[in-house]
């Protein structure tokens, strides 16, 4: 009986001071620690934050003409029913990525697919500016294109030597798939010198299983350093979604295009053949 009003008499105590008690105890959190074993857990993040401002997301509008039904090009039926004579338009919209390759001269890398044929280039960089873009060059073949913004305080991504890659290497690419706006995804590469694809005229394509999805197209594939190794371009989907087959444009084929599309506006390849008489 007196152990009993003893236990009483605690609890009485205690209640009062366990809310405080909880309060100030420490929280505990399910994300992991910053440190294990006194050293600091390897992270992507410092790297990214110095990268990501050098990619960006370029969305694109093309004035499509629509094709009629053909009695309705006749001038006849036309001036009988007072339908105005003129070509019926489309906006055909579309959305891909791009990387901050001269921040001097404001220029940007990207896919020609991104931005074939189209009447507006708007690019939105990382702090949220948006800017429109005009064309610099495009090399259909080699699905290239150089775009120039007008704008200070650019950050372009520093480049490395693509000869130098490894299969195996870690790799990170970071884009705007869907329009979702900058997301990163990490892997390796899986092959070098992919070709046969069928995909562009001439490939020489880094292989990656990082995730790349539709808007990826023009954006950067990175190293562990943070330097520009290749531009992702396109991928195997035989069910339309990512299945960890992606491929990129090697930095050093980049660079050589890119001189030629700023100093021509194309590339210029010689032809080699034969003619008989």
């Amino acid at each position: 009986m007196t152990s009993d009003i003893n236990k009483r008499r605690l609890l009485f105590w205690l209640l009062p001071v366990l809310p405080i008690y909880l309060a100030l105890a420490p929280a505990s959190h399910a994300a992991l620690p910053l440190y294990a074993n006194g050293q600091a857990l390897p992270s992507l993040a410092p790297m990214l934050e110095r990268s990501m401002p050098a990619v960006v997301n370029i969305s694109t509008s093309t004035n499509i003409q629509v094709n009629d039904n053909p009695l309705l090009q006749d001038p006849f039926f036309r001036h009988f029913y007072n339908l105005p004579n003129q070509p019926r338009m489309q906006q055909k919209n579309s959305l891909g990525s791009g990387v901050i390759i001269d921040s001097g001269q404001g220029l940007v890398l990207t896919n020609n697919h991104v931005i074939d044929k189209a009447d507006k280039i708007t690019v939105t960089l990382n702090d949220g500016r948006q800017l429109n873009a005009e064309l610099v060059g495009t090399d259909p073949e080699a699905d290239v294109a150089i775009i120039r913004v007008p704008a200070d305080h650019l950050t372009e991504l520093p480049i490395a030597d693509s000869s130098q890659l490894k299969v195996g290497d870690f790799v990170v690419a970071i884009g705007n798939p869907f329009g979702l706006g900058q997301t990163v995804t990490s892997g390796i590469i899986s092959a070098l010198g992919r070709s046969g694809l069928g995909i562009e005229g001439y490939e020489d394509f880094i292989q990656t299983d990082a995730s790349i999805n539709p808007g990826n197209s023009g954006g950067a594939l990175v190293n562990l350093r943070g330097e520009f190794v290749g531009m992702n371009t396109a991928i195997l989907a035989p069910t339309g979604g990512n299945v960890g087959i992606g491929f990129a444009i090697p930095s050093n084929m980049v660079l050589s295009i890119k001189e030629s599309l700023v100093k021509h506006g194309e590339v210029r390849r010689g032809l080699l053949g034969i003619t008989s008489q």
